[in-house]
């Protein structure tokens, strides 16, 4: 495994950086005021969707895009340290379109959908004219076992008819969210894993209402972590997404490579809190030395970078194994990043916010915002520890082979 960046990948970086540091960092205030305001869509955010297109900094999250479709193809190991860069600020994803959910709803349409599909949803999610939820998640329920989903899709002559309760479905409050893709249960008495199906569902379908945008620790998000309900919501049987029964299949397919781009946001905004940390530590003194010079701050700053290292070659060997071998071989690897990311996360925002004293968890810095969402990602796309449960046995699994061979390591008993 090599994880050098390519002179491909490295141009990108560049230039990715480079339009970073002219055209967003420069107006994360400007959007932090319109959003307060309560202005969405923030008002220059279609001009720097337009302006990254132009300059070929556009969905470069997709493998398997077309020469015909707009954007540049990348592996998951390419896009890896792009997504690292737009993790330093939460709305940057967006104006590269390849923001959270939509890539994961793009690469199921890629996948799945029909022609009919394709021309009415994927194209506009390509061309970043609309925006789009996924509605898995319920109240009811605990939703990291996916089988226990209670949201009805019946079918009715040439229609299907969803009813249901779902929440925490981010991008659902958006206003140029058009289009949701609905996990329900098509049929009860199937097998587990066959109960499930997916359903495109426009948002502003009759019966469909958003009941509230649910705030996280406190902090509402824009865009919305939102509780939808459908009642009797009807819509025609082509708008099913793959067959009847696959939706379990599909889910699992969507998370995989979804889980590296959230973990290399998340790398992205540990360096940052790491930077910011250790200038403070620099410019501030207690007791007659800088924060650096006592013990306690220097160890922050050195387990910081080790863990950061640690984990960003983690993620990047799974997205190599993802490239080379597929999502169901990666399966463990893609666990390991998913339990490990967010805690690194977490601890890195909270050594920097400490650092920074009252300023840490106030809006003059972006600390709190980003450990409000690394604290947040240990429940979304499976909590820590059906992560931890899976990884426990896969090695249990593998290791049931090798124990006669591991048994001649241990000491034997004493003879008479």
């Amino acid at each position: 495994m090599d994880f050098s960046y390519t002179s491909k990948v490295e141009d990108l970086r560049q230039r990715v950086q480079a339009f970073f540091d002219a055209h967003i960092v420069p107006r994360i205030g400007d959007w932090h005021r319109e959003v307060d305001e309560g202005q969405l869509p923030v008002s220059f955010v279609e001009e720097l969707k337009t302006s990254a297109r132009s300059e070929g900094l556009w969905n470069l999250f997709l493998p398997g895009l077309r020469d015909d479709e707009p954007g540049t193809a990348l592996t998951n190991l390419e896009y890896a340290p792009l997504a690292e860069i737009m993790g330093r600020v939460s709305w940057a994803s967006e104006i590269f379109n390849c923001s959270a959910p939509d890539t994961g709803n793009m690469e199921l349409l890629h996948l799945f959908a029909t022609p009919e599909q394709y021309q009415e949803w994927l194209l506009p999610l390509l061309n970043g004219e609309i925006r789009s939820a996924f509605a898995m998640t319920e109240p009811d329920v605990a939703s990291s076992d996916a089988t226990q989903i209670q949201t009805q899709i019946v079918r009715d002559g040439n229609d299907y008819v969803i009813n249901g309760r779902k929440w925490f479905i981010s991008n659902a409050a958006h206003p140029n969210c058009r289009i949701l893709i609905v996990m329900g249960k098509t049929d009860p008495e199937a097998e587990t894993h066959r109960q499930q199906s997916m359903i495109l569902v426009p948002m502003k379908a009759p019966g469909v209402e958003l009941v509230r945008n649910i705030p996280i620790m406190n902090h509402r998000s824009s865009e919305g972590h939102c509780e939808l309900a459908f009642r009797d919501v009807r819509v025609p049987a082509t708008a099913l997404l793959g067959e009847e029964g696959s939706g379990f299949a599909l889910a699992q397919a969507r998370l995989g490579p979804g889980r590296i781009h959230h973990c290399m946001r998340s790398i992205g905004a540990a360096e940052l809190a790491l930077e910011l940390m250790t200038a403070r530590a620099q410019e501030r003194k207690t007791f007659g030395k800088y924060l650096h010079e006592h013990g306690t701050i220097a160890d922050w700053i050195a387990r910081s970078r080790i863990e950061i290292e640690q984990a960003r070659l983690l993620v990047l060997k799974t997205a190599w194994m993802i490239d080379q071998v597929g999502t169901k071989a990666a399966r463990k690897e893609i666990s390991m990043i998913k339990a490990l990311v967010p805690s690194l996360h977490t601890t890195v925002l909270d050594r920097a916010m400490q650092v920074f004293g009252a300023m840490g968890i106030s809006p003059d810095t972006p600390l709190a915002d980003h450990w409000t969402w690394g604290r947040a990602m240990r429940f979304f796309d499976g909590p820590d520890e059906v992560h931890l449960r899976v990884i426990a046995r896969m090695e249990i699994k593998q290791s049931r082979a090798a124990l006669d061979a591991s048994a001649a390591y241990l000491t034997p008993p004493l003879r008479e």
